[in-house]
């Protein structure tokens, strides 16, 4: 666990201002067969700057996460672990914050889903509909970067669909998530 008294004022504010600008909070889907619900819910704090260095600061002072670089030259700072989020990322930011409200609301239901996953609502139909109603509007409601739709999301869900539509959407699905990313 991330002891957050022990990072530095300075640091602290300047990577939550960082992420205040370049960072992103999401909630992905990722279809599963193996896995008690037709999808698992994660949670994602990722963070995408050309400049190695500022992300790897993010790495060594949230204690937590990992550096990958794309094609492109971009490199990413990204936490998927649901124990890293809860012990890490989130007192980090709880104690060091941010300045636009848009990250705030981000944040807060970043946060709200996670105490939901907590609970173990992501394990049940109104649980994921719950999470699906509250990440609706993060990121700028990720509409058209999201892979899936809240309704094909849902649809997995619906008895009464016939096989082959069934199919056709699991087909379609091919275990990849609908991480929102920064550009």
């Amino acid at each position: 666990m991330l002891d957050v008294s022990q990072v530095p004022q300075r640091i602290g504010n300047y990577l939550a201002g960082f992420t205040d600008g370049e960072g992103s909070f999401n909630v992905p889907f990722r279809k599963r067969g193996d896995y008690v619900m037709p999808w698992k819910v994660s949670l994602c704090f990722n963070v995408s700057q050309r400049d190695k260095v500022i992300l790897a600061l993010f790495k060594q002072h949230l204690k937590c996460g990992t550096l990958r670089s794309r094609p492109d030259g971009v490199w990413y700072y990204e936490v998927n672990s649901f124990t890293a989020i809860m012990e890490n990322v989130i007192p980090f930011f709880d104690r060091f914050g941010f300045l636009s409200g848009k990250k705030q609301r981000d944040f807060a239901k970043f946060k709200r889903i996670a105490r939901l996953m907590q609970d173990g609502r992501h394990l049940s139909k109104e649980g994921i509909n719950e999470i699906l109603e509250i990440r609706r509007d993060m990121n700028d409601g990720g509409a058209n970067r999201r892979k899936y739709s809240d309704g094909s999301i849902n649809e997995l869900f619906e008895p009464g669909k016939s096989s082959e539509t069934a199919r056709q959407a699991t087909d379609d699905l091919n275990l990849v998530d609908d991480t929102v990313r920064s550009a």
